[in-house]
């Protein structure tokens, strides 16, 4: 799962795309509606939170740009704007939620939550393949019903592999789940992750398996 946060402010921000990585896997930070719109036009992300009071222009202006994407994804308005004419404008628009300034972590996660899971609960918010169950809103893998812990970055290259089960999978598409604008990505990172995820999962016994398909990426399926 791949959350942008759009935020101008020199501390909140930061401290935004870290909470929201902590609990979601991978997220990318950008300061202004221009970088913004930039971001989304090269990589799908699963939920965007935005501040109205940007330097370049209301936050609110992403939205239609959001509605445009097939799937859209869940959005987060957060600003200090919180009068009920100006909340009824940002619902209006298309935002799924509102939070005003300031607000604790665990509500934010909260409502990030619950965002996501709306948006989700269509698609089928928990993937099941042979015995291995994928969650994700919570990003959670189960193997014969019991939870396995898997690190952050092969968390979010499973993540794109499960949704895409059957298909090949780019390395370029996994290096996006992974790794955010401003990461430096070694050559061979992604076939490490790989080959630990794939251990991992094997130690659990999990019948699926991840096959390279040389010079485009990886495929996964059920056993």
């Amino acid at each position: 799962m791949r959350v942008l946060v759009v935020e101008d402010d020199p501390k909140l921000g930061p401290w935004l795309c870290d909470v929201l990585a902590d609990v979601f896997g991978s997220s990318d930070i950008v300061r202004t509606l221009d970088e913004a719109r930039a971001a989304v036009a090269v990589r799908p992300f699963d939920l965007v939170v935005i501040d109205r009071g940007l330097p370049d222009g209301d936050g609110l202006g992403l939205l239609t740009d959001l509605r445009r994407q097939q799937p859209s994804p869940a959005t987060l308005v957060l600003t200090a704007l919180d009068e009920p004419a100006k909340v009824a404008r940002a619902l209006d628009e298309g935002a799924d939620d509102y939070m005003s300034k300031p607000f604790s972590p665990v509500k934010l996660i909260a409502r990030a939550r619950a965002v996501l899971r709306r948006l989700l609960l269509d698609k089928g918010a928990i993937v099941t393949i042979a015995n291995m169950s994928y969650d994700i809103v919570n990003r959670a893998v189960c193997v014969d019903r019991k939870p396995i812990m898997v690190p952050r970055r092969e968390l979010a290259i499973l993540e794109a592999m499960v949704r895409r089960v059957g298909w090949v999978v780019e390395r370029s598409t996994l290096e996006l789940a992974a790794y955010g604008f401003e990461d430096e990505i070694q050559s061979n990172a992604i076939e490490a992750h790989v080959s630990r995820l794939r251990r991992r999962l094997r130690e659990a016994r999990c019948n699926v398996t991840i096959r390279p398909i040389r010079g485009l990426g990886y495929v996964l399926n059920d056993e």
